[in-house]
């Protein structure tokens, strides 16, 4: 029990530290452990316009489409400056953005975007890490440079007009409420559509969000179906999103596509945790960026980095590489930081450090599975406190299928078994490597942590160091390579605190954990091999619990 109580004070004292303090934009590239570029920082001339003067009423009626147009093509057409958006409730339809321009929200903005599909023709982009047609997103920028949304208004992507809802994700008054609202039910009456051609469309979709179909006249059809993320910026350099809230997204919320040089600050990104594909952001195949003092609360990943999928992705060859990220909230999100499971373009050289995550359902989520092909490698992680974690604090999943991580009433754990089966290793086979994770604090979670790779291709080079984990399970380790843990505190577990299944070359030391009757530690597998414990660790070689085909020449006490 005085283990227990010290290590919540520890927790406790994480927790209070200054890690909150806000970032400035110079403190950013301190403790960077790669060769990270200077991000090149937008600059506009004093010169602005407000939407007021083409013509704009903001009283959430009248739609100001045009005026917004006129606004953006003036001040771009003046060499740039800002598209100043006054106090209001400013119904629209979708804006593009044009280089020069910063489209600035002053105190109590709101944009509130159209809920007519109409507004939303189909363009050709990417969604989902797939070259498909979408409708045009709310926010939208293609090959511009030097841009900008500030400000402390709100932007409302009006997403619960385009999103399909899942009964069992609400509610009984809420499911009633939203059914007698009109719309549509799939055939067993368990997910809400808002129009039967977004049912169409769902019914058309084998896998995801991206209707098998390439037929335009077909896409037509099923438009209501095809859901726009909020905020596409495509192809763009020297980015800054800073200020804003960013809600109610019809898909994901931010989406930087293939863009240069971004730098995403002092936003608060909401969507109801209900929200089907209700990322936060998602940076795919972008370099050189800075995101810091974000809040997220939303319904699926939070902070989630792409770079494309399956052939699709390996083909764009586009890897999502040197981003910092320091000094952000999650509440509500399937995960917290996430790698994937759109990495087939691989990502690389990212630091992450002083983000709280607080009722994630996971806080640093890893995923793929065969077929996506990609590398992920070099990437250091530190200075993470959590708290109620529903699901795992730390997860690498190599069969992952799209499951949430607390399972929806249509998914199935079976989804994502494991197979031992060894398959080759080619262009699609996914590999995770060279992964630091350090002063790790975590209070209040279902299970410490799960490192699963493929029989095939080893989860290689992940290390945990300097960390306490107190989580209802321990950690397991599956098919990983060069492990280390090393001054890792498991407590609260009535599980095993560690096992290891089928892995090479893991070197535990200052391991300590709460007993509670079981073994410390199990070795499992017929594969594992050159598993090196600390003696000092245990009060004897009988606490390594050792079987299921694993061999006692296995394990190694130094």
């Amino acid at each position: 029990m005085n283990l227990l109580k010290a290590t919540f004070s520890l927790v406790l004292m994480a927790l209070a530290m200054p890690s909150l303090a806000q970032q400035t934009l110079e403190s950013m590239y301190a403790g960077i452990e790669f060769d990270m570029p200077k991000v090149k920082e937008t600059d506009f001339p004093d010169f602005e316009k407000s939407i007021t003067e083409f013509g704009a009423v903001g009283n959430g009626i009248i739609k100001n489409s045009e005026a917004f147009k006129a606004t953006i093509e003036e001040v771009s057409s003046q060499g740039g400056g800002k598209v100043l958006v006054p106090r209001g409730v400013w119904l629209t339809g979708p804006i593009t953005l044009l280089s020069n321009v910063n489209l600035h929200l002053e105190d109590g903005a709101l944009i509130l975007f159209s809920a007519d599909f109409d507004d939303y023709p189909l363009i050709e982009t990417s969604f989902e890490g797939l070259n498909t047609v979408r409708c045009i997103s709310p926010i939208n920028a293609y090959q511009v440079e030097n841009i900008a949304i500030t400000g402390n208004g709100t932007i409302d992507g009006n997403g619960d007009a385009w999103r399909f809802v899942k009964k069992g994700k609400m509610t009984e008054g809420q499911w009633k409420t939203l059914v007698n609202s009109g719309g549509v039910l799939d055939e067993k009456g368990q997910i809400w559509f808002p129009t039967q051609a977004s049912l169409d469309g769902y019914n058309a979709s084998s896998s995801f969000n991206v209707p098998d179909t390439k037929d335009r006249a077909e896409l037509e059809k099923m438009k209501d179906f095809l859901r726009p993320v909020m905020v596409s910026i495509r192809e763009s350099k020297r980015v800054l999103l800073d200020g804003p809230t960013f809600q109610n997204s019809p898909a994901w919320n931010i989406h930087p596509l293939m863009s240069e040089d971004v730098i995403i600050r002092n936003l608060t990104v909401r969507n109801p945790w209900y929200s089907q594909n209700g990322d936060g952001l998602d940076l795919e195949s972008c370099k050189n960026v800075l995101i810091y003092n974000n809040t997220f609360d939303v319904g699926d990943d939070a902070m989630c980095f792409k770079s494309g999928k399956d052939k699709d992705g390996r083909d764009r060859g586009m890897p999502t590489e040197n981003v910092i990220v320091k000094n952000n909230i999650v509440y509500h999100a399937h995960g917290g930081f996430v790698v994937g499971s759109e990495m087939s373009g691989g990502v690389r050289n990212v630091h992450v450090s002083k983000c709280t995550f607080i009722g994630t359902d996971v806080g640093l989520r890893f995923k793929s599975t065969r077929g996506r092909g990609g590398m992920v490698e070099n990437i250091w992680i530190s200075d993470i406190d959590m708290i109620n974690i529903p699901a795992e604090a730390i997860r690498f999943n190599m069969f992952y299928s799209g499951n949430s991580p607390i399972l929806e009433d249509d998914q199935s754990a079976e989804d994502e078994a494991i197979d031992e089966a060894l398959v080759p290793v080619n262009e699609e086979t996914p590999s995770f490597q060279n992964i630091s994770m350090k002063n790790i604090h975590v209070s209040g979670s279902k299970i410490a942590g799960f490192f699963m790779g493929l029989p095939e291709m080893k989860l290689k080079n992940v290390s945990l160091e300097n960390s306490v984990l107190e989580a209802e399970k321990g950690i397991t380790v599956i098919d990983a390579s060069g492990l280390i843990l090393r001054n890792v505190k498991v407590i609260g577990t009535k599980d095993t605190p560690l096992t290891i299944y089928n892995s090479q070359g893991v070197t535990v030391s200052d391991f300590s954990y709460v007993e509670n009757g079981k073994a410390p530690v199990r070795v499992l597998g017929s594969m594992s091999s050159n598993i090196t414990f600390d003696k000092k660790d245990f009060k004897s070689a009988s606490e390594i619990s050792i079987g299921n085909g694993a061999s006692e020449s296995a394990v190694k006490l130094k």
